[in-house]
């Protein structure tokens, strides 16, 4: 679900902090004793965060989670001879990993030489014991590191002084004084000698840059920027181009807002250039998110020009792409539900479809960017971290040909699942392809039935992949309690194409809605599901569909709704970013209040007598806290069974290990009172 800035501080609403409010809030009577044991093995997994295939296919770096901290590990490619970072003293946070050309030298980011939490820039020779070196010592938040392809210069996104992490995910400062003016924390592309110094800012102050690439020759930028305040301004950010160097003029190479062709009015991500530097491809489409990259493939000359659509009706998703020749692309693709990577030939008008390297039902990614995949110079060698309902994280890597590369690491290998195993479901309606994934119970017995829990993804512009679950909210979860779970890809997700992503534009809860019911029906025809133990659940977009689907149909017998929306003309006036709304809704609220007042649930809320838990963070940037209390409070009045717990100083992602096990804890004991698995 897109940003929002919160409100001025909520000093009225009354924050049910977890000292104050025990787990007894699902309702009355003891939680079932599993949800502890259950919890303890979901905390048992270590997050791989990164990995990076050194240029000359040689070496891996990895950054992983250990003692509550991210650490890097150095190995040979094929993850032998692993062994950690070596930098002295107690231990600290190493992270932002990027090779330098020469396959010798590695940057990265770390606490180590000052104090907890103030990351300056380092970088390690592992060829002499892992030497390392302060290369700047930095006064703000920095991320993504990147080489220039001479190996001259490190650049980052940086923002001086920042006082929280640059994300719309991350917690909201305090909106005090001055709102959209006063306390502008700016991201800029900040470049530094590879032999360290003061940090130089390069892209102008007035632009908010959100990612960025270096030339082929080193000599100029590229990267997407809007202006200040960044959380705000995404999909409205145009692509620029500039010299590498303060001071330098950047030119506008896309402006989606002017544009007269397919990307107008939609957002842009990932642009890099072509090996000949004459050219900028990049995604394009509907996306709700940033990060959240997915669309169609285009292209615009370096110089500046109209861009050309180069895959116009093609029923995949891009999310991420390399140049591997002036006529190849290697593309990471969502397909059908599933994580597929691909080679594409390019020529000035079209990318076209090749061969599938592999197409598996696991999250991919190599931690930079969704789906990403870390390259050798050469292209012949890749490497990335993979998840799935059957495997946890570890680092595959090898070749690059027909199949997938082997796991090079045992970082979870004594994980096993304890939920029952997974199936993609595909059912056809209202003339579209649909697809989602479906967890049996654990310990399936065919001759009984058994509840079934839907799970609708965030977004919209999303996909459920199989991916291993943490402690955190999450569906995975509930089938270790004898629930199916269903986690649908309706019209509006990523894996069909754009056309599809684009289906549920000024039509949230009703399109969407019809294409999940479709899927609950294919599925009741084949399994014992009982129609009558249904339950509903979400996140962000899931959120708001976990409070407006009760509004329209009484299928469901309990519903947890996450970090929800209620009332989308609130919503618009209590944010800062209708932009977003925009491309979406088709109009502001000002200009077409109708629309949004037909996918609010609180215009239907007399509809609604389902028992529902409703959680939110007290700083959540995205779907603000005023949200769900105006859904918990429609609700009590009415003497509908309802819970509302607030956590404090969490954003839309909540990073409190104990505010990730409790909300996860809470929806579990729901669910076993409202829902009981027979």
């Amino acid at each position: 679900m897109p940003p929002s800035l919160r409100l001025l501080p909520l000093l009225t609403l009354p924050l049910l902090t977890l000292a104050l409010a025990p787990l007894a809030s699902a309702a009355a009577g003891k939680v079932d004793p599993r949800i502890d044991q259950l919890l303890d093995q979901l905390g048992k997994v270590r997050a791989i965060h990164a990995v990076q295939l050194s240029p000359d296919g040689q070496r891996l770096a990895w950054v992983v989670q250990s003692h509550g901290k991210p650490v890097i590990r150095i190995a040979d490619a094929d993850g032998r001879d692993a062994r950690p970072l070596a930098m002295g003293g107690s231990p600290c946070r190493q992270e932002e990993i990027a090779w330098a050309p020469d396959s010798r030298h590695l940057a990265f980011l770390s606490d180590c030489g000052g104090r907890a939490g103030d990351m300056d820039v380092y970088t390690a020779d592992v060829t002499r014991h892992d030497a390392t070196r302060r290369l700047a010592d930095l006064d703000g938040y920095a991320h993504d590191l990147a080489w220039s392809a001479d190996g001259r210069t490190l650049g980052f996104l940086y923002v001086q002084g920042a006082t929280r992490r640059a994300s719309a995910v991350a917690a909201a400062k305090p909106q005090v004084g001055e709102i959209g003016v006063e306390g502008l924390e700016i991201q800029r592309v900040a470049t530094l000698p590879a032999d360290g110094g003061t940090p130089t800012l390069v892209t102008p102050a007035d632009k908010y840059v959100y990612e960025f690439s270096w030339s082929p020759d080193a000599r100029q930028l590229a990267y997407v920027a809007a202006p200040a305040p960044g959380d705000n301004n995404w999909w409205i950010a145009r692509l620029y181009a500039q010299d590498a160097r303060a001071g330098a003029t950047p030119r506008v190479l896309v402006d989606p807002k002017t544009d007269t062709g397919s990307l107008h009015g939609l957002q842009l991500a990932l642009p890099r250039w072509s090996p000949d530097g004459r050219r900028l491809v990049f995604v394009g489409g509907l996306m709700s998110d940033q990060g959240a990259t997915g669309g169609d493939l285009y292209a615009v000359p370096a110089a500046g020009g109209a861009t050309v659509n180069l895959t116009p009706g093609i029923r995949v998703t891009p999310s991420w792409f390399a140049w591997t020749s002036p006529r190849t692309l290697l593309v990471s693709q969502v397909s059908n539900g599933q994580s597929e990577l691909a080679d594409y030939a390019i020529d000035a008008r079209h990318a076209t479809p090749q061969r599938v390297h592999f197409n598996l039902p696991a999250s991919i990614g190599d931690g930079s960017a969704a789906m990403a995949m870390s390259l050798s110079a050469d292209h012949q060698r890749i490497a990335f971290v993979q998840s799935s309902y059957t495997a946890a994280p570890e680092v595959h890597a090898g070749a690059l040909g027909h199949a997938a590369p082997p796991a090079v690491t045992a970082i979870n290998a004594a994980l096993a699942p304890s939920w029952g195993k997974a199936e993609s479901v595909e059912w056809e309606h209202d003339g579209r392809h649909v697809q989602g994934w479906l967890l049996y119970p654990a310990q399936y017995d065919p001759a009984k039935t058994y509840p079934m829990i839907v799970s609708v993804h965030g977004g919209p512009a999303s996909a459920v992949i199989p991916r291993w679950p943490g402690v955190g909210y999450g569906s995975v979860p509930f089938s270790n309690l004898g629930y199916f779970v269903f986690m649908p890809n309706p019209r509006g997700s990523f894996g069909q194409g754009e056309a599809y992503v684009q289906a549920n534009r000024k039509d949230f809860g009703y399109g969407d809605l019809s294409d999940i019911l479709a899927g609950i029906d294919a599925i009741e025809k084949k399994l014992p599901v009982d129609d009558k133990r249904l339950g509903l659940t979400g996140w962000s977009y899931g959120g708001f569909m976990s409070m407006f689907v009760p509004t329209q149909t009484d299928r469901f017998h309990a519903v947890v709704a996450g970090a929800g929306i209620s009332n989308w003309q609130s919503y618009y006036g209590q944010n800062l970013i209708d932009q977003w709304m925009i491309p979406f809704f088709g109009a502001s609220v000002y200009d077409d209040p109708a629309v949004y007042a037909r996918s609010s649930a609180i215009n239907f809320i007399k509809r609604v007598k389902t028992p529902t838990l409703v959680v939110v963070g007290d700083r959540d940037a995205e779907c603000p806290a005023p949200q769900s209390f105006e859904y918990w409070h429609a609700l009590r009045a009415q003497g509908v069974p309802t819970s509302l717990v607030v956590y404090p100083d969490e954003g839309h992602h909540f990073v409190d290990p104990a505010h990730q096990r409790d909300v996860l804890q809470r929806a579990l004991a729901w669910f076993t009172h409202y829902l009981p698995a027979r």
